[in-house]
């Protein structure tokens, strides 16, 4: 489980306050420290897995994107941010970034066409607050990647089962796909890509 430090702080706080060369991960929750769980091995897998598959595809296609292996997310008007398991950056708007170049932060919509996040124990960040914050920012797409099947019944059915969410923004709202088995992802931002759900579950060794 993710453990809380809750004593109240700015973004810039935690910036100064953020560990250097640590080997946990922080986000920060409307001012509240979060440490963020160890990520087991299939976790990583897809993680990984997932981001190999996409550099391929920006790569393929000459965009100017990249992932960072460590950046952080925020909302503007919050003390939140947040690192994604997966971060697909432009970088032909960084420049307008204020926060890139010394915090490694992003705040707008256009630096960031696509956030992954992989479900582990505290799925309702993932659900909820990440997925309304995104929301908020305009963030043109978001992927949930529930592997082991952890949210909620209202989210990925009953019987629950491994289930990647989909959600792409459509007059400022998020509209929710679900994908399972051998069901090809579709994505806006990479609207060519041949990859199906049970190939990322597989990468984590989840059956499907």
């Amino acid at each position: 489980m993710a453990q809380t430090l809750r004593k109240i702080v700015t973004f810039d706080e935690f910036v100064e306050w953020y560990p250097d060369n640590s080997q946990k991960r922080y986000e920060l929750y409307d001012g509240v420290i979060v440490e963020v769980a160890p990520p087991v091995g299939d976790h990583e897998e897809i993680v990984g897995f997932l981001a190999t598959k996409l550099t391929l595809e920006y790569s393929h296609l000459n965009f100017p994107y990249f992932i960072p292996k460590t950046a952080f997310v925020k909302p503007v008007e919050s003390d939140s941010a947040y690192s994604p398991d997966v971060l697909i950056l432009n970088r032909s708007n960084l420049v307008n970034e204020l926060r890139w170049k010394k915090e490694s932060t992003v705040s707008q919509a256009a630096s960031t066409p696509l956030v992954i996040e992989v479900v582990s124990t505290n799925w309702r960040d993932d659900y909820h607050k990440k997925y309304a914050d995104y929301e908020q920012m305009g963030i043109p797409e978001y992927w949930i990647v529930d592997y082991a099947a952890l949210g909620g019944r209202k989210f990925i059915g009953e019987p629950k089962q491994p289930t990647i969410l989909v959600c792409s923004l459509e007059e400022g709202e998020y509209q929710m796909q679900k994908f399972r088995g051998n069901e090809l992802i579709q994505s806006l931002t990479f609207p060519e890509l041949n990859l199906t759900a049970a190939q990322i579950f597989q990468a984590g060794s989840v059956t499907t």
